[in-house]
């Protein structure tokens, strides 16, 4: 029995803890915009590719 009342406790503090964490998480924008990550890993920017020769590129965008 005394084991149980050492369990409850701890994990109404963890539950809490949760709470919080998610309270915090949604005043901070934290859970906004969820597609939009997903989205920008689809679409190709050219500003985005690596460049392969220093910092020079070529007219047509192509590295060399």
């Amino acid at each position: 029995m005394s084991l149980l009342s050492w369990l409850v406790p701890v994990a109404l503090g963890m539950g809490l803890v949760g709470l919080i964490a998610f309270l915090w998480s949604m005043k901070s924008g934290q859970l906004e915009d969820l597609d939009g990550a997903a989205e920008r890993v689809l679409l190709h920017e050219e500003d985005d590719a690596p460049l392969q020769d220093g910092n020079r590129r070529q007219p047509g965008g192509i590295d060399s």
